[in-house]
C-alpha cells in the first residue's frame, strides 16, 4: 500500500513557517505562510505505518499529522485556495528520503520507498500575480519543481541510451563542425574542435559522443587552466605606474632566466615562478614536493606529548562561482566539499576552514533582480546555508567567514572556500602506479548531478533558463565525506594507498583518467545512485564524495574490508596498464580510447597580447578627515557592518582546536582577522596553523597591480598581528576575473595583478605555492571586479597567538605604520624591521589588529566592541585613512622602540572605563554605535531573536546524594562512543576521556545493508556490555533527518537488544552521557528525562529548533545547580564558558513538566548572563530554552544530557573569551569509578 502524510509543527515549535513568512514579506508584505512536510510512502502496510509513524516521521511532542491535503490546509489557514507543493527533481539526491528509509530499515521495515516534499499554504487574499512571484522565489528549477498532489507515483528512471558514434565527424566541413559544436554545447573553442578532428583523421575513425565530451571536460578552462596557459606574445604598459610595472616585469624576466625557463610567458608562469625561485635558491626550504598535486603542502615539525614529529600541513582554496550562482545551496556546499577533498586525497585530516565570498547588494529589492538571475538576497542566504550545512556536518571548524560586496559580483557570485589539513609525514606513501595496480572507487554512488559541471563553470553565464543548467550542479553528501575522513585517519589504510585523486571536475574521466598514464576503466562496475545512466554520463558525472585510490592488486580486498568497517562502499573499477592510453569500457564496448600524448596537448595553444591600462577610480590611499556623522554612516555600510548573524551559522569550535573564537570578548562582538587552529593530533600539542586572507575590490579597481600586491601584504600583516612570523608564511591565490575574450586591455588585468604578487613575494621572501583561477566572471555588460585573493598560512605555537579584542581598561593604544613609497608600495626594509620588532613583544601586548580600510577609527572600534571597552584617541594621524600593513596595538607598559622604526610608531590614545569612543574630542556612544553596526544585515542574517523573555529564579531541589561512587571500583573505566552516520565529535570526545585515564572504544554503526545493521546491533550490544560509560557525542546523525535531530540515533537505541543493554548498564551503576546530537537522541528515546528508553508522550520535554531559526555557534556561560549526579560532583554554583554549535537546541517543557524536573532535581545546568543571572534571551541563552535550561539529568543522576560541548575545550583554546575554563565532567565520571 501507499500512504501520504502531511506534517506540521505545532504553533510554538513552528519556526520554519515563521521564517518563511518573514522572508516572503519581502515580496508580499501581507503574506501569512504555513509549511508542511510531505511524505509519500510506497509499499508500506497500514500496520507497519502505525508502528513507525510516531518514531520516524512524526514527533508527538512537536508535530501534527494529516493524511489529506484538505485537512492540512483547513487546519492551518481555513478554506484557503492558495497553496502548492514542491519536490526535488527526479534523480536529485534527497537526504530526507535517504534518512527516512534508513530509519525504516532499522525498524525492520524494508523495501519501502520514501519521497518527500513541502506544502506551502498562504492566506486566501493573495492575487494570482502574488502567488506566481512566490512560486518563482521558492522554486529553483535547477533543483526542484511543483509537486502534483493529485498523483502519487515514483518517478521512473529512463532507460540508458546508447553512446553514439559521431558519424561524419572526420569528413565534416567548417559549417558541419559548427553544427556539432552547437549541438553538444561545448566549452572549448572551434580551433580545438578542428584539432580534435585532425587527431581522429590521423587514426581514421570518428569519435564517440563520450570522447568528445571527455575532451571538452579535459581541456576546459576549469580543468586545464587554458586561460592561464595562454601564450603571451606582447606586453605593453600604458599606466600611471609604468615604471613600477616595468621594474617588476624586468625582475620576473630575470628570475625566468635564472631558472632556465624557456617556455613562452603565461599567466600560469607568473603565478608560480616565485615559488620555484624561492625554493630553488634555498630561501624557502619546507615545501613538500611530490608528483601528486592535491594541495599546497609544507613540512612542519611539531611537538606531540613532548615528542617532536614531522607533519605535513596541506591547504587549498576552491571556488564554485558558477554552481553557487545558479543553485546557491548546492553550489556552496560542494565548494567546501570539493576544497576538503583536495588535501584529504593527500591523506590529510582537514581541520580548518575559511570562507570568502563576493556578492552584489543582498539587501536590494527582489524586483531589481536581473533577468535570468536569482535574487542577490536568495543567493547570499542560501549559499551561507549550504556552505555552513556541509562544513558543520562534516565537523570542520570554519573560524573565519567574510562576504565582500561589489556591484560587479552581480555578473557572477564569488564563492571561495579555503581549508587546511594535516597528517603525520611518515604515514603518507607516495608511489607512481605501475601496470597491474588497481583503482578503487571509494565513497558515494554516481548520478547525473554534475554532468557538464567543469565545462559549464568555464563558460560565461549567458542568461540561459535555470532549468537548462540543472545537470551541471553537483549535490553534496557531507556524511559520506566524513566517513572518508575517518578512513584516511587510519595509518593502516594510508599504508595501502600509492596514489589518490579526488572526484572533482570531470568525474571518472579525470579522477581515474589522470591517476596513471595507461588506464582501463570498466564503467559497468561504477556504483549507481539509480538506473538509467549511459556511458557518457558515467564518464563525466561529477557526483561528489568519491575518491580514486590506486593500490597494489594484492591489497584490494584488504582496502575494501577496511572501508566496509567505516560504513563505506569501495569498488575496484579499473586497472593500470602499460600503454599510454585512457580506455573506458561500457557494456563491453570501448567508448573512450584516447592517446595520452594527445590528451596532454590540452588542445590548441592560445595566444594573447597584454596591455595594462588604468581606469578612473579614487585613490584609496588619500587622506580622509575624520567626521563623526560620516564615521557612523560608514560603520553601517555593507563592507564595514557586522556580519555576525551570518558568521554564527558556521561551526567554529568543533575539533577541540580553536584558539580564537570568531568573535572575541565577553559579548563576542569583535570580529577576529584570522583563523587559528591546533593541529589534529591524538596527543596534546601547542602547534597551530594560522590562516588569513587579503583582498579589497576598491584598491583592485584603482590599480590591478596594487590590488593584488596589497592583498598579499594584508594577508601577511594579519598573520603578524596575530603573533605569527611573516617569514613562515606560505601563500595560495584565488584569481577571479572577467571573461578576457581577445582584448589586450582585459588580459592586462590579471597580468598586472600577478606582477603585483611577484613584487610582494620578492620583498618578503614568501612564496605562493598554489592557487586556483576562474576566468568567466562576465554577464552581458557586467564584469566582476578584478579579484586576486591572497590566502596566507603559517605554522606557529598556541602560546604566541594574540587576540584582536581589547582586553583591559586603562591600556595604551599605539599603531605601527610602515613607510609608503611614492609609487604606493611599502618600504620592505622598514616594514620587515617593524614586523620583526612586533614579533619580539608578544608577551608585552594585550591585543593587536591590522588597520582596516576604514582606518584607525574603524579598527579600534572593532577591537573595543567585544568587551565594550571605551577609549580616547588623541593624535594628528588621519583616523579615517587607510594605512596598509599597519597594526594597532594594546599594551600596558611602554614599549622600547628601536630607533630605526621610531618614526613608524605612534601612541594614539588609551582605553578607559567609559562606554564611549572619543576621537580627538568627538564622542560617540559605544553601545549605540554597536547597535547601528550590527543592524545592517539583521533582516537577512538575524544576529538575535526577537524574544524578550525574562527568566525568574526558582528554588531548585536536588535529591539526596544516593551514591558518590560506583559500587564496583575500576581504575581505568571503559567508555564506549558509538559513531553514527553524521557523528562528528568522536575524536574530541575520545580525547577528553583518554586524558583522564579512561579506555575509549569507538565503533561506526554500519547500515549499507540489512546484514550490516544486524551485525552493528550485535557489536554495539557487546561494546555496551563491556563498558562503564556510554557516551553519544555530537554531530548531525543522518543529517538531522527525517525532519528532526537525533531521530536516527533514537531509532537505534530503541532496538530491543540495544535498549536492554543500556538498561543493564544503568542497573550496574554505569553512566550515560549525551552531548548536543547525543542529548537530542537521549531526549527522543526517553532516556531523558525518564531514565529509561520508552515512547514519548505529547507533553514530554523536548529539544527543538533554536528560537532564532538558524544554526548558532558561540560560547555561552552556564551555571551548575545542586545535583545528585556524579557527572557534576563538586561543581555546584560554578559558572563556565562552554562552546555551543547546534540548530535544534531549544529545550521546551510546559509548566507541569518543568515543575516535575525541578522537584526531582533534574535541572542540571542553566544559561546565565554576565552578572550570573538566569538568561532568557540571546546571546546568553543562545537557543531560547525554557527556564534557561542547558542540560538535565535523569532521576537517578546517572544519565546526563546537555547541548554545550565541554569536550571541545583544552588548555590554550578560546584565548579571546575572558574567564573561560574547563568544565571537566569527564574527570568526574572517571573518578566516580575509581572511588
Amino acid at each position: 500500500m501507499n500512504h501520504r502524510l502531511f506534517i506540521q509543527k505545532k504553533s510554538n515549535f513552528d519556526v520554519i513557517s515563521q521564517k518563511t513568512t518573514i522572508e516572503l514579506k519581502n515580496l508580499v508584505p501581507t503574506i501569512v505562510c504555513k509549511v508542511f512536510v510531505i511524505y509519500d510512502l510506497f509499499n508500506i502496510e497500514e500496520s507497519q505505518l502505525q508502528e513507525v509513524q510516531n518514531k520516524v516521521f512524526v514527533d508527538p511532542v512537536t508535530d501534527v499529522v494529516f493524511k489529506y491535503v484538505e485537512d492540512a490546509v483547513n487546519e492551518s489557514i481555513p478554506y484557503s485556495k492558495n497553496y502548492f507543493a514542491t519536490e526535488f527533481l527526479p534523480g536529485q539526491y534527497n537526504q530526507r528520503d535517504d534518512s527516512s528509509e534508513q530509519c525504516l530499515v532499522l525498524m525492520n521495515v524494508e523495501n519501502v520507498t520514501v519521497k518527500s516534499g513541502l506544502l506551502y499554504v498562504f492566506n486566501d487574499d493573495l492575487s494570482a500575480e502574488d502567488l506566481k512571484k512566490i512560486k518563482d522565489y521558492l522554486i529553483n528549477p535547477i533543483e526542484s519543481r511543483e509537486k502534483d498532489l493529485s498523483k502519487m507515483e515514483i518517478p521512473a528512471n529512463p532507460e540508458a541510451t546508447e553512446v553514439p558514434i559521431i558519424e561524419g565527424f572526420i569528413s565534416a566541413d567548417e559549417n558541419k563542425l559548427q553544427d556539432i559544436y552547437n549541438q553538444f554545447g561545448l566549452s572549448l573553442e572551434m580551433d580545438d574542435l578542428v584539432f580534435i578532428q585532425d587527431y581522429f583523421k590521423s587514426i581514421n575513425r570518428n569519435p564517440t559522443e563520450t570522447e568528445l565530451k571527455v575532451l571538452d571536460t579535459y581541456w576546459s578552462d576549469h580543468c586545464r587552466h587554458t586561460t592561464f596557459e595562454t601564450e603571451i606574445t606582447d606586453v605593453q604598459f600604458n599606466s600611471k605606474f609604468n615604471e613600477t610595472l616595468q621594474k617588476t616585469f624586468n625582475y620576473y624576466q630575470q628570475v625566468r632566466q635564472e631558472l632556465g625557463i624557456t617556455k613562452p610567458i603565461r599567466l600560469m608562469d607568473l603565478a608560480t615562478v616565485m615559488g620555484k625561485y624561492l625554493s630553488r635558491t634555498g630561501i624557502v626550504k619546507n615545501i613538500d614536493v611530490s608528483e601528486e598535486i592535491n594541495a599546497c603542502s609544507i613540512v612542519v615539525p611539531i611537538d606531540v606529548d613532548g615528542v617532536e614529529e614531522e607533519w605535513l600541513l596541506q591547504f587549498k582554496n576552491e571556488t564554485h562561482n558558477h554552481p553557487t550562482e545558479v543553485e546557491p545551496f548546492g553550489g556552496a556546499s560542494t565548494c567546501v566539499g570539493g576544497a576538503i577533498r583536495d588535501p584529504l586525497s593527500g591523506r590529510s585530516y582537514v581541520f580548518q576552514a575559511m570562507r570568502i565570498t563576493g556578492a552584489a547588494n543582498p539587501l536590494e529589492k527582489i524586483e531589481d533582480t536581473l533577468p535570468g538571475k536569482l535574487p542577490q538576497r536568495k543567493i547570499s542566504k542560501e549559499a551561507a546555508n549550504g556552505y555552513s550545512s556541509y562544513g558543520n556536518q562534516i565537523g570542520l571548524a570554519t573560524t573565519f567567514v567574510k562576504e565582500i560586496y561589489d556591484e560587479g559580483y552581480k555578473a557572477k557570485r564569488m564563492e571561495v572556500g579555503f581549508v587546511a589539513g594535516a597528517v603525520k609525514k611518515e604515514y603518507v606513501r607516495r608511489e607512481e602506479p605501475v601496470a597491474g595496480d588497481r583503482i578503487i572507487l571509494l565513497g558515494g554512488a554516481t548520478g547525473r548531478d554534475g554532468v557538464g559541471g567543469a565545462s559549464g563553470s568555464s563558460k560565461t553565464h549567458d542568461g540561459l533558463k535555470l532549468d537548462d543548467l540543472s545537470a551541471e550542479v553537483q549535490k553534496g553528501n557531507a556524511i559520506v565525506e566524513r566517513k572518508i575522513q575517518r578512513l584516511f585517519r587510519n595509518p593502516d589504510v594510508l599504508a595501502l594507498i600509492k596514489k589518490c585523486n579526488d572526484f572533482g571536475a570531470g568525474g571518472v574521466s579525470v579522477a581515474i583518467g589522470e591517476i596513471a598514464r595507461g588506464i582501463n576503466v570498466n564503467l559497468d562496475l561504477v556504483p549507481l545512485k539509480y538506473a538509467g545512466l549511459n556511458g557518457t554520463e558515467l564518464a563525466i558525472s561529477e557526483s561528489q564524495e568519491r575518491m580514486a585510490v590506486a593500490v597494489e592488486a594484492k591489497d584490494v580486498e584488504t582496502f575494501i574490508a577496511l572501508a566496509k568497517e567505516e560504513n563505506l562502499d569501495a569498488t575496484c573499477v579499473a586497472e593500470v596498464t602499460g600503454d599510454d592510453t585512457m580506455t573506458l569500457v561500457w557494456k563491453g564496448t570501448k567508448i573512450v580510447e584516447l592517446d595520452r600524448k594527445f590528451l596532454d596537448t590540452n588542445g590548441v595553444r592560445k595566444q594573447a597580447k597584454i596591455e595594462v591600462t588604468d581606469e578612473e577610480y579614487t585613490n584609496p590611499f588619500e587622506n580622509k578627515a575624520f567626521n563623526k556623522e560620516a564615521f557612523i554612516e560608514m560603520m553601517q555600510e555593507l563592507n564595514h557592518a557586522s556580519q555576525k548573524g551570518m558568521v554564527e551559522m558556521f561551526d567554529n569550535n568543533v575539533g577541540r582546536s580553536t584558539i580564537l573564537n570568531a568573535f572575541g570578548g565577553q559579548t563576542m562582538d569583535t570580529p577576529e582577522d584570522v583563523s587559528v587552529q591546533k593541529f589534529p593530533t591524538d596527543g596534546f600539542t601547542n602547534a597551530v596553523s594560522i590562516a588569513s586572507f587579503g583582498y579589497n575590490p576598491t584598491i583592485s579597481r584603482w590599480s590591478n597591480y596594487h590590488g593584488a600586491y596589497f592583498a598579499v601584504i594584508d594577508s601577511m600583516t594579519k598573520i603578524v598581528a596575530a603573533g605569527g612570523n611573516y617569514a613562515d608564511i606560505r601563500l595560495t591565490f584565488q584569481e577571479y576575473f572577467e571573461k578576457l575574450r581577445d582584448e589586450a586591455t582585459r588580459w592586462g588585468k590579471p597580468f598586472a595583478a600577478l606582477l603585483g604578487t611577484i613584487e610582494a613575494q620578492k620583498q618578503f621572501g614568501i612564496p605562493a605555492i598554489g592557487g586556483k583561477d576562474s576566468m568567466s566572471g562576465s554577464y552581458q555588460d557586467i564584469d566582476v571586479p578584478p579579484t586576486l585573493i591572497s590566502f596566507a598560512v603559517a605554522p606557529s605555537k598556541a602560546e604566541k597567538i594574540v587576540q584582536g579584542t581589547l582586553v583591559e581598561k586603562n591600556s595604551k593604544l599605539s599603531v605601527f605604520i610602515p613607510t609608503l613609497t611614492e609609487d604606493y608600495l611599502i618600504d620592505e626594509t622598514n616594514t620587515k624591521a617593524v614586523f620583526d620588532f612586533i614579533g619580539t613583544i608578544n608577551d608585552d601586548v594585550k591585543s593587536m589588529m591590522t588597520v582596516k580600510f576604514g582606518g584607525i577609527a574603524e579598527t579600534v572600534a572593532n577591537m573595543a566592541f567585544g568587551n565594550e571597552i571605551g577609549f580616547e584617541i588623541k593624535t594628528d594621524l588621519d583616523l579615517g585613512k587607510y594605512y596598509p600593513a599597519s597594526i594597532v596595538i594594546e599594551h600596558s607598559e611602554e614599549l622600547n622602540i628601536p630607533a630605526e622604526i621610531a618614526q613608524n610608531y605612534h601612541v594614539v590614545g588609551q582605553t578607559n572605563d567609559s562606554t564611549s569612543f572619543n576621537f580627538n574630542g568627538e564622542e560617540i556612544n559605544l553601545i549605540e554605535l554597536k547597535q547601528q553596526w550590527k543592524k545592517t544585515f539583521n533582516s537577512l542574517f538575524p544576529y538575535k531573536s526577537t524574544s524578550e523573555t525574562v527568566v525568574e529564579e526558582k528554588d531548585l531541589k536536588a535529591e539526596q546524594i544516593c551514591f558518590a561512587f560506583a559500587d564496583q571500583k575500576v581504575e581505568n573505566p571503559k567508555v564506549f562512543i558509538p559513531i553514527f552516520p553524521g557523528t562528528n565529535s568522536e575524536y574530541d570526545s575520545a580525547k577528553a576521556f583518554r586524558r583522564e585515564g579512561a579506555i575509549v572504544s569507538t565503533l561506526p554503526f554500519r547500515n549499507l545493508t540489512q546484514q550490516d545493521v544486524e551485525e552493528s546491533v550485535d557489536a554495539f550490544v557487546n561494546e555496551i556490555n563491556q563498558a562503564n560509560i556510554f557516551f553519544v557525542p555530537g554531530g548531525f546523525s543522518a543529517a538531522d533527518e527525517p525532519d528532526g535531530s537525533g531521530k536516527f540515533i533514537a531509532t537505534v537505541l530503541r532496538n530491543e537488544k540495544i535498549k536492554n543493554a543500556i538498561h543493564n548498564l544503568l542497573e550496574r551503576d554505569g553512566l550515560v552521557l549525551g552531548i548536543c546530537n547525543g542529548f537530542q537522541a537521549l531526549i527522543k528515546s526517553g532516556l531523558l528525562p525518564y531514565g529509561r528508553i520508552q515512547d514519548l508522550e505529547e507533553d514530554t520535554p523536548t529539544l527543538t529548533f533554536n528560537e532564532i531559526g538558524r544554526h548558532i555557534t558561540q560560547l555561552a556561560k552556564v551555571r551548575v545547580n545542586k545535583s545528585h549526579s556524579p557527572w557534576l560532583k563538586g561543581m555546584e554554583g560554578q559558572e563556565y564558558w562552554i562552546p555551543f554549535s547546534h540548530g535544534e537546541g531549544r529545550f521546551v517543557a510546559n509548566e507541569v513538566e518543568l515543575e516535575k524536573l525541578i522537584d526531582k532535581g533534574q535541572i542540571a545546568t542553566q544559561f546565565v548572563d554576565l552578572d550570573g543571572k538566569l538568561a532568557g534571551k540571546m546571546p546568553y541563552n543562545p537557543n531560547g530554552s525554557t527556564f534557561a535550561v542547558e542540560g538535565i539529568v535523569s532521576p537517578c543522576g546517572k544519565v546526563y544530557g546537555r547541548m554545550g560541548h565541554p569536550e571541545r575545550y583544552e588548555e590554550g583554546l578560546f584565548k579571546n573569551i575572558p574567564g573561560n575554563g574547563y568544565m571537566n565532567i569527564f574527570k568526574n565520571a572517571v573518578e566516580y569509578f575509581r572511588g
